[in-house]
């Protein structure tokens, strides 16, 4: 059998560190962040407790690794062309985007709301959550203004709040929540 290469080793290591993310994830959504442990992670993991600290320094880098990898497969939709200025073209794929996202990432979105809920939490992430939220705000709120939206600030918010809203809703009910009819009405106020 020949010794792995330095490449493998990567791909076993990403592959490990994908394993822990997913099953802090799925406790962190089920049980909470403060009601979930290290210990609970790397037995739903499968891995020893200590591997664990190989890959993440605590439970707070774990945290911030899992809501910023989620957040970032959803905001590399936002503006595609990275130039700072929203079309209404690329407002309705990030919309169209936004919810196949919400309908294939349930436990995503629970941990991502049940963050933001808990002000203890929101701590652990909130610094650079701003940091990465204000610049799409500015942006969205660019393109409120160009398509003459009678208070850009406002309706960057309520956007903001409108998607979020959606969210949840879909999240309490999947089954009986008409998201594609949704979508359609939010690609309609919007673009």
């Amino acid at each position: 059998m020949a010794p792995r290469t330095s490449k493998q080793f990567e791909e076993m290591r990403e592959s490990k560190r994908k394993l822990i993310m997913e099953s802090a994830l799925k406790l962190f959504a089920k049980h909470g962040f403060f009601d979930t442990s290290i210990n609970m992670i790397s037995v739903e993991a499968g891995i020893s407790k200590g591997l664990m600290y190989n890959y993440f320094k605590s439970k707070e880098d774990l945290l911030r690794s899992v809501v910023f990898q989620g957040i970032n497969k959803f905001l590399v939709l936002f503006d595609p062309d990275h130039d700072g200025v929203l079309t209404k073209t690329e407002l309705k794929f990030f919309i169209e985007e936004t919810f196949c996202i919400i309908e294939t990432d349930i436990s995503f979105w629970k941990i991502y709301f049940s963050v933001l809920s808990q002000p203890q939490v929101l701590k652990i992430v909130g610094e650079k959550f701003w940091e990465i939220v204000n610049p799409v705000f500015k942006i969205l709120e660019n393109y409120f203004e160009r398509n003459n939206f009678k208070n850009p600030k406002i309706e960057t918010r309520l956007f903001g709040a409108l998607l979020d809203g959606i969210c949840i809703n879909y999240i309490l009910d999947p089954e009986n929540f008409p998201l594609e009819e949704i979508k359609q009405k939010v690609i309609e106020l919007y673009t």
